[in-house]
């Protein structure tokens, strides 16, 4: 099963998201994500199995410019995540699903997203998924 997720949520998708983004402080995401979860313009989504959160989504509209699209807005998958053991079972793919459905409910044509670029998985999944690549590029920044 996969469900919106509301504040009573924000919990469960914090405790997920911070094994993907392992840089973060869980209170941080909780703190970031209770901000989000009240945004229309984003939007979480949970996988369940058997009632235990496994995975989640997030996505949200971006009105700036983004790489390779033409149009505004663009809906945009923010973060993506299945814990190991339930991977290889389309999940992932499900809450992608769902995040574009909920994209084009509200007027987009377009959808984008990002991964880094040494992270092989994302760079799979993306590719599995039908994005096409739209650039490529290394940032760089110093203390002066």
């Amino acid at each position: 099963m996969i469900r919106k997720a509301g504040s009573q949520d924000v919990a469960a998708i914090a405790d997920l998201a911070i094994l993907m983004w392992k840089d973060n402080t869980l209170e941080d995401l909780i703190a970031e994500f209770s901000e989000l979860i009240r945004d229309e313009e984003a939007q979480f989504f949970l996988k369940y199995e058997r009632d235990v959160p496994v995975g989640f989504a997030q996505c949200q509209l971006r009105h700036d410019y983004v790489e390779g699209t033409g149009t505004s807005p663009v809906g945009y998958l923010e973060g993506i995540f299945v814990k190991e053991g339930f991977r290889r079972k389309g999940y992932a793919k499900a809450l992608l699903e769902e995040c574009e459905k909920w994209a084009k409910e509200r007027g987009c044509g377009e959808f984008a997203s990002d991964c880094e670029f040494d992270n092989d998985v994302s760079y799979r999944f993306h590719k599995a998924m039908n994005f096409a690549e739209a650039n490529r590029k290394i940032c760089f920044a110093k203390k002066i």
